[in-house]
């Protein structure tokens, strides 16, 4: 019997990652990159989606004979899901897990670098400014983490080791959480942020989460309040954040991810006092590139074992979703 085919797509000039060798002989690999993925589809058996927000695959769609397992090698999945992938019976997984700690480590980052002052007391230090100020304890504050899956829970376990107290907000409330002291509606957001320290959006970005942190949001955190956003850009109003924080009524942002990336020159943010930019990076530590592709050649095994595969997303919600094959 011939080996199944897998379809490996990455940027244009790149090559697919090295660990795919230890698959050698199990799959006929065929690489290549958005130009060329209509002429690889037919015959196709899974896609590695390698180049991960190359939106590519929905033009070439109705190339596909065979297709039956597409694995994206991110978090997110919303910059390739489309209608035909939606409603085909073709199985979609991503990259659960992979950037969970990493992510939660830099949003504990954002979060003592706001509290201790470090921002300001880096530019101070440009100036040649001795100035004693007085930092905020961490330890007893409020975070807010929108988003319940994995990077929420693993950020929600670091702040609370820290002595945090940290809500969670999902789809639907619920008390006895292992990770969040509770979980609130997202739907009723501003409900909850009277108190809120640390706004966190670690959602995925969904209709339900698409604008989320918007002018209500903000208008009802309190002055002194720190958002950060290390989910999905869209799921941030950008112009209304900008407002909040020229108002005065959000004091600071540490934002990795923006309505349009790379972040445009003339946007405000990169000048406007209190926020704090970095280009999507915030799961992407040293070794995260062999980390997806070690996760990859395990779900490949799986499926070649017509295993069950975790990771499978549920399409129409945008999320990972339990038992799917």
């Amino acid at each position: 019997m011939a080996a199944p085919v897998l379809t490996v797509l990455v940027e244009s000039g790149g090559d697919a990652p090295d660990r795919l060798d230890r698959l050698a002989g199990r799959f006929d690999v065929r690489v290549c990159d958005s130009d060329g993925l209509a002429d690889a589809l037919p015959g196709t058996d899974a896609l590695l989606l390698w180049d991960f927000f190359n939106p590519a695959l929905e033009a070439a769609w109705p190339r596909r004979d065979r297709l039956r397992w597409v694995h994206v090698a991110a978090a997110g999945v919303d910059a390739i899901l489309f209608d035909g992938l939606r409603d085909s019976d073709v199985v979609l997984t991503n990259a659960r897990g992979v950037f969970d700690r990493p992510i939660a480590e830099f949003v504990l980052a954002s979060v003592l670098a706001q509290d201790k002052l470090l921002h300001a007391s880096a530019d101070l230090q440009r100036e040649r400014t001795w100035r004693h100020r007085e930092p905020r304890e961490t330890a007893g504050s409020h975070a807010l983490v929108v988003g319940t899956g994995g990077i929420g829970r693993a950020t929600g376990r670091l702040l609370r080791a820290v002595g945090m107290r940290v809500t969670g907000a999902g789809r639907t409330a619920r008390d006895g959480d292992d990770d969040f002291d509770r979980i609130v509606a997202s739907g009723e957001l501003a409900r909850h942020v009277g108190d809120v320290d640390h706004l966190v959006n670690a959602a995925p970005l969904t209709p339900q989460t698409t604008g989320i942190l918007d002018a209500t949001v903000f208008a009802a955190l309190p002055a002194h309040a720190h958002v950060v956003n290390v989910g999905r850009g869209r799921s941030l109003v950008e112009v209304d954040l900008v407002q909040a924080i020229e108002q005065g009524q959000v004091a600071a942002a540490s934002l990795d991810v923006f309505e349009t990336e790379p972040l445009p020159p003339d946007s405000p943010l990169w000048t406007l006092p209190g926020v704090h930019v970095s280009a999507h990076m915030s799961g992407d530590v040293v070794g995260w590139r062999d980390r997806l592709a070690d996760q990859f050649v395990d779900l490949a095994e799986r499926w070649l074992a017509d295993e069950p595969l975790p990771y499978a997303v549920d399409k129409q919600g945008g999320f990972v979703a339990t038992g799917a094959r």
